[in-house]
C-alpha cells in the first residue's frame, strides 16, 4: 500500500447561479497576459450544451483519455508512443481556435473621440488575436441560460440516445451550471502523453502542473486531456493549465475560485489514496463500474492502520489530522453525495460534482407531495425536469444508481431539516437511504451553512520536506514513475527527472552531504533557510 495526498474539490451545483464570479477571477489571476486571450483555466458552461472547446466531451473525436486494448490493458486513446512520435510535429486532434474561440474585444476609444453628430456612434468586434473586425459567432460562454440551445445544445455528447426524450421547448427546458477546471486527476493522461515530460503530478498534493522549462510546445498534453483543460500559449510556445492556484494551497488558503465564489459552491480538503490501486481501478472492463472502482482506491483516514501506515510513509500529522476533517472526503466517500465529472475517460478525476436537486419540489408538488411520505420524495427525483439518465452520462458513465441514490440522500435532508424547522415530528427515517440522524444534520451543515474553515481544510506545506523531496525527484524522477504508476503508463523512460533542478559546484558549500553520483550529476540536503535562498516556493515540485 503505498499512500499519497490529493488536493481535492468538490462543487454543489445546486448553488451554482452562474454569475462567473470565479471565472473572472481566474482570468485577472492567470491568463490576464498576451497569448493566453482565448485561455480560461476556469470557464462556467450550460448544460445542456456543447461546452468550450465544443464536444470536448466526445472523446471518439478528439482522442483524450485512456481505453483498454484488447487484453484489458490500459493505453492512451492518442494511441502508441510509435504514432505520437510519427506524428509529433502535426498532432491531429487538436482543437482550432475556432473551437475555442475567437476572442474578441471592442474598439471603445471610437466611441470616445466619435466626432459630434446627428447618429450615435457604434463600435463592431475586433479580434484580440489579429485586431481585425469579426462577426462573433462562438465562445466560451456562448449558451449561457441556454440561450445557443436552438441550435447547439441538441449536439450535447450527453443527449446521446436521448434525443427523442429530451425537448427544448418552453414548457420542457430544463438547465443547469457546470463550474470546470482542471481535474488533477489520479491517473492523469496529460502527463503521460507529454513527450518531453514536462507535465507531471506532485508527490506531496497530488497537483498536476507543466514544468515551463522542460516544455517544448508538442500539444499532445492539449489532445490527451478528455476535459481540454490544458492550453497552448501562442505567444510563448509552452502549454499551460489550472495550478489549482498552488502558492495559495501551500500557506493554507483555498484557490482563488473558491475564495470569489458568492453561492459558497466550492469546497477543498486532502484526501488520501492507494496509489498501487490507481492502475487496477483505471482498468476496470466495465466503464459502468468505474465510479465505484475510484471510490475503491480511497483509505479511510479514521482507520488507524492507514494513519499508521501513512506517518510510516511520511505523510505529516497535521495532514492526516486535515484528511479526517476533510469536507471532501466527507462528501466524495461518507455521505456519498458527490459524483466524478466523466469517470469513463479513465483519468480518475479529484474535482467532484454534488448533482442538482433544486427542481425536486416543484415536481413533487405537481403530482401531490406529501413531504410526510418519503416515497413521494423519492417518486419525485425520477419526475425531475433534469432527467436523472442526463446525470448519470455526465458523472456517472451512464449508470443510474449512484445519481439516484445521491439526489435520494439530498431530499432526504431537504425533507427532515424541513420538519425540525416546521417543529413537527420526523416522520421519515433517514436509515432508508443509508444515513443516520446524526448524518443528516452534518450533511445540512455542510452544505446550507458551512463556515468557511470548514469548506475549506488545507493544511499549509512542510518547507521541511522540501530537501527530501528534491533528493527523491532528482535520484528517481517523478514519484509517480513507477509499474503501475498514476497517469505514467508504465515504466519506459521519457527522459530525465521532470522535476530534476540543475545544480552546480558553487552549491556544495551550502551542505556537506552534496555529493556528485557517478554521472556526475549533484545531490544534496540543505536546510530550509539555505534552501529558501535559491528555489521560491513550490518550486521545487
Amino acid at each position: 500500500m503505498r499512500i499519497m495526498v490529493q488536493v481535492a474539490m468538490v462543487m454543489n451545483l445546486d448553488k451554482c447561479i452562474g454569475c462567473h464570479t470565479c471565472t473572472v477571477t481566474c482570468k485577472q489571476t492567470w491568463t490576464n497576459r498576451p497569448g493566453t486571450e482565448y485561455v480560461y483555466f476556469n470557464n462556467v458552461e450550460t448544460k445542456p450544451g456543447i461546452g468550450y472547446p465544443t464536444r470536448y466531451e466526445d472523446q471518439n473525436e478528439w482522442k483524450g483519455g485512456w481505453e483498454l486494448d484488447h487484453k484489458g490493458r490500459i493505453r492512451l486513446r492518442g494511441g502508441s508512443r510509435i504514432r505520437r512520435l510519427l506524428s509529433i510535429f502535426y498532432n491531429p486532434d487538436l482543437p482550432t481556435i475556432e473551437q475555442y474561440h475567437d476572442p474578441f474585444t471592442f474598439d471603445y476609444a471610437k466611441l470616445i473621440a466619435a466626432p459630434a453628430g446627428t447618429k450615435a456612434p457604434s463600435v463592431s468586434a475586433r479580434s484580440a488575436l489579429t485586431g481585425r473586425e469579426m462577426v462573433p459567432e462562438w465562445g466560451s460562454n456562448w449558451e449561457d441560460d441556454l440561450a445557443g440551445a436552438p441550435h447547439r445544445a441538441l449536439s450535447d455528447p450527453n443527449l446521446v440516445a436521448m434525443s427523442e426524450r429530451v425537448k427544448l421547448d418552453f414548457e420542457s427546458v430544463f438547465m443547469f451550471y457546470l463550474p470546470r477546471i482542471c481535474e488533477h486527476c489520479l491517473n492523469p493522461s496529460c502527463v503521460a502523453s507529454c513527450p518531453s515530460g514536462a507535465m507531471y503530478k506532485r508527490e506531496e498534493d497530488g497537483i498536476v502542473l507543466v514544468d515551463q522549462d522542460r516544455c517544448r510546445g508538442w500539444r499532445f498534453c492539449v489532445s490527451g486531456c478528455p476535459y481540454k483543460k490544458v492550453y497552448f500559449n501562442h505567444r510563448t510556445g509552452k502549454a499551460e493549465k489550472c495550478t489549482l492556484c498552488f502558492p495559495r494551497i501551500e500557506v493554507g488558503l483555498p484557490t482563488i475560485c473558491s475564495e470569489s465564489c458568492t453561492g459558497r459552491l466550492r469546497y477543498l480538503g486532502l484526501v488520501l489514496y492507494d496509489a498501487d490501486r490507481v492502475s487496477t481501478a483505471a482498468s476496470t472492463p466495465d466503464p459502468r463500474d468505474l465510479y465505484e472502482a475510484q471510490l475503491g482506491t480511497l483509505l479511510d483516514p479514521y482507520d488507524p492502520q492507514v494513519t499508521a501506515e501513512a506517518e510510516r510513509q511520511g505523510i505529516p500529522r497535521d495532514w492526516l489530522f486535515a484528511a479526517r476533517r476533510s469536507p471532501t472526503y466527507a462528501l466524495i466517500a461518507k455521505y456519498r453525495v458527490a459524483l466524478p465529472l466523466h469517470p469513463e475517460f479513465r483519468t480518475m478525476p479529484m474535482v467532484w460534482y454534488i448533482p442538482p436537486l433544486s427542481p425536486v419540489t416543484d415536481a413533487a408538488s405537481s403530482t401531490g407531495y406529501d413531504e410526510a411520505n418519503p416515497d413521494d420524495i423519492f417518486a419525485s427525483i425520477d419526475a425531475l425536469r433534469i432527467p436523472v439518465e442526463y446525470l448519470a452520462n455526465l458523472f456517472t458513465a451512464g449508470r443510474i444508481e449512484p445519481v439516484r441514490d445521491s439526489l435520494r440522500r439530498l431530499a432526504m435532508v431537504r425533507a427532515v431539516m424541513r420538519m425540525h424547522q416546521l417543529g413537527v415530528d420526523v416522520k421519515v427515517d433517514p436509515k432508508q437511504v443509508g444515513l443516520t440522524e446524526d448524518d443528516v444534520e452534518k450533511l445540512f451543515r455542510l452544505l446550507a451553512i458551512a463556515r468557511y474553515e470548514d469548506r475549506y481544510v488545507i493544511p499549509p506545506a512542510h518547507a521541511e520536506d522540501a530537501g527530501r523531496l528534491l533528493a527523491q525527484h532528482s535520484l528517481s524522477g517523478c514519484s509517480l514513475e513507477s509499474e503501475g504508476g498514476p497517469g505514467m503508463g508504465g515504466t519506459e523512460p521519457i527522459g530525465d527527472s521532470v522535476s530534476s533542478i540543475h545544480l552546480n559546484d558553487s552549491m556544495m558549500h551550502l551542505d556537506p552531504l552534496a555529493r556528485r553520483d557517478r554521472k556526475g550529476r549533484l545531490h544534496l540536503q540543505v536546510s530550509d533557510t539555505a534552501l529558501g535562498r535559491f528555489f521560491p516556493k513550490g518550486g521545487l515540485a
